[in-house]
């Protein structure tokens, strides 16, 4: 009898470590705990909505790739695919039919112009300011000048006269094709006459394509970092984004003060092959959505981006300077979720 009660406990065991093994076994072919689950699928990343085509100024492509790109990937699902250039060769391009952005930022509302009307296309019919900034002069601080453009960041020594300096080499980048160009020959012209040296643009930077000085907008902080340059023109978050010591300019002359814009434009240059006149003006960026976008859930998406306090942060992080948002063009043409930017 003992022997027979022994038996049946021991199948009762048996049976139960069986049920057990099954059970365990089920478990793991639907594919284990309900935490196990949750922390193979985050919850948190967004759904990849496709890709915005942005063109943009060239003094933006460290800002662009490096902070906004992924800030607005996570914010949005979107991700771009961006190309910095000067403004006026992106809008050429535009025209030229060489790219069709489905957003396109400038650093000169005026080059919108040369993309708004009949007569150029229609590619554009309005735009809104995004951010400010000014010029400085950023330098090599290996240059064999550097010493001398310190004392000039310090005030000790006045800044064009280091750059009279024999032997000093420097940068700027093309009037015909971007914004920071022409706003250079403004600055010398406004220099003159601040400093009261006549002739001072002349004496520094020669002919207004010297091909000694003139280089494109995307190469000359590299340029300038290799050590072929002492010093460029730079607008103050292309400085700061690159780590470059520069020299601030007075409000006068720096094209970054909005209250200096009547003074601002008394300085003026002609392109030779266009004929069109410039004048000077504070720097303002802007950004549009062009005829040519293809997607324009997502190029709202990114301009509502730019603009949000999220956006704006970013970029004064990054030393480019907030300015207050309005709309220029025909306003009644702005896409209905970024009329909350017009102003009445």
């Amino acid at each position: 009898m003992r022997n027979l009660a022994r038996t049946r406990q021991q199948s009762r065991l048996f049976f139960a470590f069986g049920l057990l093994s099954s059970l365990l076994l089920l478990l793991s072919a639907c594919g284990g705990s309900t935490g196990t689950t949750a922390s193979t699928t985050p919850t948190s990343a967004p759904t990849n909505k496709g890709v915005v085509s942005v063109l943009y100024a060239g003094s933006l492509v460290n800002i662009m790739e490096h902070s906004i790109q992924p800030a607005f990937t996570q914010s949005t699902g979107y991700t771009f695919q961006g190309e910095g250039k000067g403004s006026t060769a992106l809008a050429n391009e535009i025209k030229g039919h060489l790219r069709t952005p489905d957003i396109f930022i400038s650093a000169d509302p005026n080059v919108n112009k040369t993309l708004m009307g009949t007569a150029n296309g229609n590619y554009v019919s309005w735009y809104l300011t995004m951010a400010q900034t000014q010029l400085v002069i950023g330098y090599n601080p290996q240059s064999r000048f550097a010493a001398d453009f310190q004392a000039a960041a310090n005030g000790t020594k006045t800044w064009y006269q280091v750059l009279e300096e024999t032997g000093v080499r420097l940068g700027r980048t093309d009037p015909e094709l971007d914004p920071k160009g022409y706003s250079t020959l403004f600055l010398f012209q406004l220099a003159e006459q601040y400093y009261k040296q006549p002739g001072l643009e002349q004496k520094i930077l020669g002919s207004d394509e010297n091909s000694s000085q003139v280089f494109p907008e995307e190469e000359l902080v590299a340029r300038l970092g290799a050590g072929q340059l002492d010093a460029g023109i730079f607008y103050l978050n292309e400085a700061k984004q690159a780590k470059l010591p520069y020299i601030s300019l007075p409000a006068q002359i720096n094209l970054g003060d909005p209250t200096q814009a009547s003074a601002y434009a008394t300085a003026h240059w002609t392109d030779p092959k266009t004929g069109k006149v410039h004048k000077g003006a504070p720097i303002i960026y802007t950004i549009t959505i062009p005829s040519t976008s293809k997607d324009m859930a997502g190029a709202i998406a990114f301009v509502n981006f730019m603009l949000s306090s999220q956006g704006q942060a970013l970029l004064q992080a990054n030393g480019i300077l907030s300015t207050p948002i309005k709309v220029a063009g025909d306003a009644s043409t702005v896409p209905q979720p970024l009329q909350q930017y017009i102003q009445s």
